[in-house]
């Protein structure tokens, strides 16, 4: 049995975790440049990291010039709170930003203390830009996406044009690419075949979910085109040698237990760093990794200390290796909760506070946007699902989840229950307990309702600009007998 002075070690040891960031030497050829990459709603499903069914050549050539890690997670399963999260360096639910597409007026700035990565660089002497504007050759464009769940001054970075970073060197910026993101995905030159997709267990075998899966396959074709052109752009205008590149993604993919949820789909996410001052090319790392040590490891390459963050560099002087890695889900759009999630290199704990919901709630931008989502409920309804699909359709969830990833990768065996792995369980509830209080957990506080209604109507609009865009096949099937969505 766990006591209470074992629980008192194991809070101290994750409190004692959360340091000071320490810098990691500059490279003596001066502070390297210093470009993210950031990709939506993408897992680690590239050809690196062993996906046959896709070609990504770019990526690919990318991994073998840097080091590719297999354990990297975000702290959310959505944009904003990820994005949020990433781009201050402490955890979404530190600051009231854990739910989605929240605090976007001026009433509710940053707290104090809570800085922007940029800011930090630009005062270190950094140019920043979110870049959109690219060279026209190219034929595209960065989507300049922040989406923070904060007020934004419209001062975040100094740029949004590329042609302005080799001439203010050095330089930190990021270009967003939505390809992956399901409403603005485009089709692949070389389109994946539906019927040669390997599709999960939890899916059923069907022909929409099929042509789903591969339409998801295609969209990392073409995100891996765009990758491959601005890293062709960095070689030609000389700014490869001195500019670390980070490959990552917001969250995980928007596959059925991904995007939006507490499973490894939803929170795992692929991330490469390619410097080889510091880093072998080619190699790769099974140590967990947060989005928030990249943050930590950014600020580290550029020289910059800083203090109250959640992550710290995982290479160079004063790198740290993770026991475990955080994630929480909150309120996303029409549809509140509240789930954390507490990972180690084997063991993944999920605690829902409201388990009275179903797994599957109703969600306006999922029904109109996820053809397997809607597809998934008909099939439940008709009853066409086997047993370990129908276990995500359940009216109501377990308190607690804990699932053993060795043994069971697509995470479909609870054994919260079973008394063989309570030592396990009680461990994980004890880091869990702790992380919630080191982070004074503010996501349980109850929402102004006048912010809460404004973001309800833009949800409204963005909802409607999508069915427009998708036309008849993203609208919502009519499921019968299906919940009606809780308010």
């Amino acid at each position: 049995m766990t006591t209470p002075t074992t629980l008192t070690l194991l809070a101290a040891t994750l409190l004692a975790s959360l340091v000071p960031l320490q810098a990691a030497s500059v490279p003596a050829q001066g502070r390297p440049n210093i470009l993210w990459l950031i990709a939506e709603d993408a897992g680690p499903d590239f050809g690196c990291h062993g996906n046959a069914s896709v070609r990504t050549p770019n990526l690919d050539r990318l991994a073998g010039e840097s080091r590719l890690y297999r354990n990297a997670f975000s702290t959310a399963s959505v944009c904003s709170t990820s994005r949020s999260a990433f781009m201050t360096g402490v955890f979404q639910t530190r600051f009231g930003a854990s739910n989605h597409r929240s605090h976007r007026t001026a009433a509710h700035p940053r707290p104090a203390g809570v800085r922007l990565l940029s800011e930090r660089l630009r005062e270190a002497g950094y140019f920043t830009g979110n870049i959109r504007e690219l060279p026209p050759e190219l034929g595209f464009k960065g989507t300049g996406k922040t989406d923070w769940n904060f007020f934004q001054t419209g001062n975040e970075f100094d740029s949004v044009n590329w042609s302005d970073l080799k001439v203010r060197a050095p330089f930190y910026a990021q270009i967003n690419l939505s390809e992956t993101h399901r409403v603005y995905r485009k089709a692949a030159s070389n389109p994946v075949d539906p019927a040669m997709v390997t599709l999960p267990p939890y899916l059923a075998d069907d022909p929409v979910i099929r042509d789903d899966w591969a339409a998801y396959l295609d969209s990392l074709a073409v995100l891996d085109a765009k990758v491959g052109a601005v890293l062709d752009l960095l070689r030609r205008e000389g700014l490869a040698e001195n500019t670390v590149v980070f490959f990552f993604a917001d969250n995980g993919r928007e596959d059925f237990r991904g995007k939006y949820y507490s499973y490894e789909q939803g929170f795992r996410v692929p991330l490469l760093v390619r410097w080889p001052a510091l880093l072998e090319p080619g190699s790769t790392s099974d140590e967990l990794v947060s989005l928030l040590d990249v943050h930590a490891t950014t600020l580290a390459l550029a020289g910059v200390k800083a203090e109250g963050l959640d992550g710290w560099p995982m290479f160079g002087p004063g790198a740290k290796s993770r026991d475990y890695v955080f994630g929480a889900r909150d309120r996303i759009d029409d549809t509140p909760d509240r789930v954390r999630m507490v990972r180690n290199a084997r063991f993944k704990l999920i605690r829902n506070f409201e388990p009275d919901r179903p797994y599957l709630q109703r969600m306006a931008y999922a029904e109109v946007s996820n053809p397997t989502y809607n597809r998934m409920r008909r099939l439940h309804a008709e009853g066409k699902l086997n047993a370990d699909q129908r276990k995500f359709m359940a009216a109501q969830r377990a308190p607690e989840e804990l699932y053993d990833l060795q043994a069971d990768p697509f995470e479909l065996n609870n054994l919260a229950r079973d008394p063989r792995h309570r030592a396990t369980l009680d461990r994980l509830r004890a880091v869990l307990t702790a992380w919630l209080k080191d982070t004074r957990d503010e996501s349980a506080a109850p929402e102004d309702s006048a912010d809460l209604d404004a973001q309800l109507k833009n949800l409204e609009k963005i909802v409607a600009g999508h069915r427009q865009k998708l036309g008849p096949s993203g609208r919502l099937e009519a499921v019968p007998g299906a919940p009606e969505r809780r308010n």
